[in-house]
């Protein structure tokens, strides 16, 4: 397998990296040849070459996912977005972003600049392409299909940017060098909304539905219908939907000054228009209730993704989130308000007085999903350089003769737990001999499925339909019953909703926004954490919470503030609102 290498050069506001460095799958569409020092007019003069240029911007899709993404001083991981919500406490108190959001400290001077940079750069590469294809050796349909998936990842890093800052310039076809004078003039939040969705339609017409064999991981219609579901849900959400936080000359910049019931039709379409193809279905194992939740995140290949970062055979997310017995315990851990959202294996909250819930026994029949998401006290996890699972001590005191270990509480996690989302059961963190084929979910049709009833209960009510979506999930979670009370108002389905986002989709970068898009998150993020202590002793067990941080939160940090270094290059470039 070889690498394929571009030279670099200087990038001013609109990241003007020429060319970057793929990361490479073994087989498929990101195994590329290698080659060095190579230039534009080489690029574009040779089929392999061009192809290559393709799969490097594909090499970036999960940037802004990916929960090792943050680092601090020591160039250690300290969560990813997880960690900068109410999911997950980051792993130290070293500096981080993560840290600077849970703390209430961010600003422009300490703001990762990744999702601005990294998008830019990516953009620009792919108008390079754009602008290059007709050069290139290739024939008529693949250059369609190229140019095709180029307008996709043009939306997706575009979405990108929108999520974290609101309205960005557009660049459009324009290719800047650093000797160009820059426009930095910030387009409205609705144009930034409205290029997006006309780059997923222009992608959409060449694009088949999906992508199978050497093709799988590369963009297809569904996945220009399913980022055209989550920008529109966005879009009509509270933060944005007329009731932006923007004031003066920043008010149409970080959304729609005026409220309009109809963007949650809008949505409720987008969604339907995936669930109407027919290519998409939950993955479900009829040999464990709620097994096919965890099987998912394992299988490379299944009918849930709808787009993937494509990796090679693989142990990423097990080096950031397994305990340190298993070298992992890089990563964002896991807080009881995440746990606590769990219902009971009959989808009764552990609040209701009639669920069955023992704060002394607390994770007896639970939903399935908290022990595919969460590593606690004695779950089992494989072992390294051996066969075989044992449990992960993470208790205080003494029991069946050990005594704390690395993975115990305030020695190996601030909160008592460590994450099990997405985790191969049969991997282990730096050992060879158990990797996983993973590869990473960036889009599902779980989150379809609630985008649809989230935006078709906000501009219908909670349907029959809207059940039906909600109940979906459920099932294949393995609750029993699942289906919900019947009878629920508006503002019930609303509650039962974004729990479910909440549990289905916890660290797969949703909590972040999703919180910030409804405008909660001066309720969800301004609260005092809480971790589990376990005490074991002899036959003796008791579990206590106790506090792990107070969390900040300010009405400007509902959006990113644009790194400092880029605010100063211009006086056209206006900052976010509170910064």
């Amino acid at each position: 397998m070889k690498k394929i290498y571009f030279k670099v050069l200087s990038y001013s506001m609109f990241g003007l990296a020429l060319f970057g460095m793929a990361s490479c799958k073994k087989d498929g569409f990101l195994g590329q040849t290698s080659t060095s020092n190579l230039t534009k007019p080489t690029v574009f003069a040779d089929s392999a070459n061009t192809v290559a240029f393709l799969s490097n911007i594909y090499s970036n899709v999960g940037f802004s996912a990916d929960p090792g993404r943050f680092l601090y001083a020591g160039f250690t991981t300290n969560g990813g977005i997880d960690a900068a919500s109410d999911e997950a406490e980051v792993y130290t108190s070293a500096g981080s972003t993560a840290l600077a959001f849970e703390s209430g400290t961010v600003n422009p001077a300490v703001i990762t600049d990744d999702a601005y940079k990294k998008s830019y750069v990516n953009i620009r590469a792919i108008n390079q392409l754009m602008a290059n294809l007709s050069k290139a050796p290739i024939n008529a349909f693949t250059k369609t299909q190229m140019r095709a998936e180029a307008h996709f990842l043009r939306a997706w890093y575009y979405a990108i940017l929108l999520k974290h800052y609101g309205g960005v310039h557009i660049v459009k076809d324009s290719i800047y060098n650093y000797t160009d004078a820059i426009p930095a003039k910030r387009n409205t939040y609705a144009e930034t909304v409205n290029y997006i969705l006309a780059d997923c339609d222009t992608a959409a017409l060449d694009l088949p539905l999906v992508q199978s064999g050497l093709n799988y991981g590369r963009a297809s219609k569904g996945a220009c219908l399913a980022l055209k579901s989550r920008v529109l849900l966005y879009a009509a959400s509270p933060l944005f939907n007329g009731q932006s936080i923007g004031v003066g000359s920043t008010k149409e910049l970080v959304g729609y000054p005026t409220y309009d019931k109809e963007r949650w039709r809008l949505a409720e379409e987008a969604a339907v228009a995936v669930i109407g193809t027919g290519a998409y279905k939950l993955y479900t194992d009829n040999s464990n209730a709620g097994l096919g939740f965890q099987t998912l995140f394992t299988l490379p290949v299944n009918g849930e993704y709808i787009f993937q970062r494509m990796r090679p055979d693989n142990r990423d997310f097990e080096e950031l989130w397994q305990p340190p017995s298993r070298t992992g315990k890089n990563g964002a851990l896991p807080l009881q308000g995440l746990v606590d959202a769990f219902p009971m294996n009959t989808g009764k909250a552990i609040t209701d007085p009639t669920s069955g819930y023992d704060p002394q026994n607390p994770y007896a029949n639970r939903d399935p999903r908290l022990d595919y998401t969460v590593i606690r006290d004695q779950t089992p996890i494989q072992n390294r350089l051996s066969s075989g699972k044992s449990p992960i001590d993470i208790f205080i005191g003494t029991y069946q003769g050990r005594s704390t270990g690395p993975d115990a509480v305030n020695v190996g996690t601030r909160t008592g737990y460590y994450t099990n989302k997405m985790l191969d059961p049969n991997a282990v963190s730096q050992d060879f001999t158990h990797n996983t084929k993973r590869c990473w979910p960036l889009m599902r049709y779980a989150e379809i499925l609630l985008n649809y009833a989230e935006a078709a209960n906000e501009y219908e009510g909670p349907t029959t339909q809207v059940y039906q979506a909600v109940e979906a999930i459920r099932q294949r979670a393995g609750l029993a019953p699942y289906q919900l009370p019947t009878g629920l108002g508006q503002a019930e389905m609303r509650k039962v909703i974004q729990n479910e986002r909440r549990i289905e989709l916890a660290f797969e970068e949703h909590r972040f926004w999703d919180v910030r898009r409804w405008k909660i998150a001066e309720q969800t993020e301004n609260i005092q954490t809480y971790g589990m202590e376990v005490d074991r002793n002899n036959t003796s067990v008791t579990y206590k919470t106790f506090p792990v941080r107070k969390r900040n939160f300010r009405t400007a940090m509902y959006l990113w503030p644009f790194p400092q270094t880029e605010v100063a290059k211009s006086p056209e470039m206006l900052q976010n609102p509170g910064y």
